[in-house]
């Protein structure tokens, strides 16, 4: 047996579709019950419960008791990062869901992923940041510009309370409808509840659809200097 991380494992854990459902779920960033999540995959509550055993026991989520109920959420940005580019390579490949519902334009034009912005709106955000010279590249990842830092401040953000924390500031994430990189780490994840904060945006119920109001998705756009056409 070779030395090293069992990535075979790891895969075994998400490949099994009830499962894959069950994470693709969390990654809205909200804890959910174990009811929740076996509507979710479609499964019986006792199937569902033994799929969160699995997944708690390989480390890639994480419960929190509340009186009666118990909550499960992804144990870190990390598995998100990875399920969402797996999304990528599976759409990239033509490994797509044959059913589409009503809300995949709205999916792929503005999400949550885990606890940032996702979508096109996402990909066009952290384009613009860059255009901006807010955001800049280095050893294969990005990485926040004193010029983007002063920005952010005067936007509202706490760009030194950012970099106290053990969280990197920036990274990039494969974003798996566009398939580049949208902006994750502690800054992604400041930005996006500053566009909740400021009612340019709300997240919709039940749902990783960011809806932007008209007059936000003007001001993000302006701000930031995104091209994205407007759907």
């Amino acid at each position: 047996m070779k030395a090293g991380p069992n990535i075979s494992h790891i895969a075994s854990l998400v490949g099994e579709p009830a499962r894959a459902n069950m994470l693709t779920a969390l990654m809205s960033g909200k804890a959910l019950t174990a009811t929740e999540l076996a509507h979710e995959a479609g499964v019986m509550p006792q199937t569902a419960s033994t799929h969160l055993a699995k997944l708690e026991a390989g480390g890639l989520i994480v419960t929190e008791k509340q009186g009666r109920h118990r909550y499960f959420q992804l144990s870190g940005g990390d598995v998100a990062d990875v399920l969402e580019g797996l999304m990528g390579l599976a759409a990239r490949t033509g490994h797509l869901r044959t059913r589409t519902g009503p809300r995949d334009p709205a999916l792929r034009h503005a999400r949550v992923c885990y606890d940032h912005l996702a979508g096109e709106l996402g990909v066009g955000l952290y384009d613009g940041l860059h255009r901006q010279g807010y955001l800049a590249a280095k050893d294969e990842g990005v990485v926040l510009t004193p010029k983007g830092g002063r920005a952010l401040n005067a936007f509202g953000i706490d760009v030194t309370g950012l970099q106290d924390q053990r969280r990197a500031v920036c990274k990039n994430c494969l974003d798996w409808s566009a398939r580049r990189p949208h902006l994750a780490g502690s800054l992604g994840a400041a930005l996006l509840d500053r566009f909740f904060a400021l009612k340019w945006a709300r997240r919709e119920k039940d749902s990783r659809v960011v809806t932007f109001s008209p007059p936000g998705e003007r001001e993000l756009r302006e701000r930031f200097a995104i091209r994205v056409e407007p759907v």
